[in-house]
């Protein structure tokens, strides 16, 4: 069990944490905070996070990308688990999600289904099929369309629609594009890592086609000013959204490794840091929003 937990990356969990979170308050500094459909939410974005981290250990596994792999364990390519049992539970995890995303688009607007769907694909050809987006350097694009905009913006949007209030606001899109910039900023700290071993196996991500020192120039605009620029846009929302730069001293040590040029196995630890910062701001802002709903 140890071994699956490693598996589904809970690293990336904020990834799937932080954009539900930042949506519910969003909807809430918007008069509609609806929370047990903040909880629906967080099953389809907790569900498809896991889904895909598994879609990719089997995915990755399967074409020996990670044979010699330097960050976490991965069942797949260590041998620990069937290709075959991986694959089962990638799609478990994925329906688990659709299901309860399924629910979702039924008390809001039933064409979220199609949304629903184009994200199940959208995890599974990050590394399966036969033309892997994630191989053609359009992971971090993915992650930011996927887990940033869809998932701030759908969790606002249902509880906006369901409670009669409206749709999605401005402050919500300036919260979704830095929630998105920090799940990059994940995404790509795990990328810049795997640089040496991708470009062996011919994973050409983004960190691959820019090369070291431009992937850490990107991750301190990822990391650092996109949220810092939009931490400061959202003071016409509520003065309160400036709690948010409390969580950037922690976005600075995120950073750090990064910065300070580290490879390999030294990088891991900013993997985490970077999911910590980026939960840390939307909890910052999200209560900023819900004080200023009171």
């Amino acid at each position: 069990m140890a071994d699956w937990l490693e598996g589904a990356r809970p690293r990336t969990w904020p990834n799937a944490f932080a954009p539900v979170l930042v949506g519910s308050a969003a909807a809430g500094l918007a008069g509609g905070f609806v929370w047990w459909m903040g909880l629906l939410a967080l099953v389809v974005s907790w569900s498809f996070i896991i889904g895909v981290n598994y879609a990719n250990d089997y995915s990755d596994g399967i074409r020996g990308t990670d044979d010699d792999r330097v960050g976490p364990l991965r069942l797949v390519g260590s041998g620990l688990a069937a290709p075959a049992t991986v694959k089962r539970v990638a799609f478990f995890f994925l329906g688990l999600g659709g299901a309860a995303g399924l629910v979702l688009s039924a008390l809001s607007a039933p064409w979220l289904i199609l949304v629903g769907m184009v994200c199940i694909l959208a995890a599974w050809f990050y590394t399966g099929g036969k033309t892997p987006y994630g191989y053609r350097g359009l992971g971090e694009v993915a992650v930011f369309v996927f887990f940033g905009l869809v998932a701030v913006l759908g969790t606002q949007f249902t509880q906006l629609q369901s409670s009669g209030v409206g749709t999605i606001t401005w402050y919500g899109v300036v919260a979704a594009i830095a929630v998105g910039s920090f799940s990059c900023a994940v995404n790509l700290t795990n990328n810049l890592r795997d640089i040496p071993s991708d470009t062996e196996a011919g994973k050409i991500t983004l960190a691959v086609r820019l090369g070291d020192s431009n992937t850490r120039g990107l991750h301190a605009v990822l990391e650092l000013l996109v949220p810092l620029v939009a931490t400061l846009a959202l003071i016409p929302a509520t003065p309160l959204a400036l709690l948010g730069l409390l969580a950037m001293p922690v976005a600075w040590k995120a950073n750090g490794p990064v910065r300070a040029r580290a490879t390999g196995a030294d990088l891991i630890p900013a993997l985490g840091k970077a999911g910590m910062a980026m939960l840390a701001w939307s909890v910052l802002v999200s209560c900023g929003f819900f004080i200023a709903a009171l």
